[in-house]
């Protein structure tokens, strides 16, 4: 979400620096057709002024969804060939 976001907007809210002080100028990303984003990326934004939106479970799930193994079955082949070879695990 972050790393794509083309527009910001400020909002009021605790950073991670200081969790219980809340201040009004952090940044968020936000669609580009929010009349009060501005835009940047959040290379733009001070470190402790980036608020980052919260990740529900979709947000999670829709990531994963895209994800392609590391691992293929040649490889796992591999590993088992070298450890009846060399009689090591992990």
């Amino acid at each position: 979400m972050v790393q794509y976001a083309t527009h910001f907007k400020q909002v009021r809210g605790s950073t991670w620096v200081h969790p219980n002080q809340v201040v009004d100028d952090l940044w968020t990303p936000r669609s580009p057709g929010d009349t009060d984003a501005v835009e940047m990326t959040w290379m733009d934004i001070q470190d402790d002024k980036l608020k980052e939106p919260v990740v529900s479970m979709a947000d999670m799930l829709k990531c994963l969804s895209g994800t392609k193994p590391t691992v293929n079955e040649q490889d796992l082949e591999n590993l088992k060939q070298f450890m009846e070879d060399f009689g090591q695990e992990g």
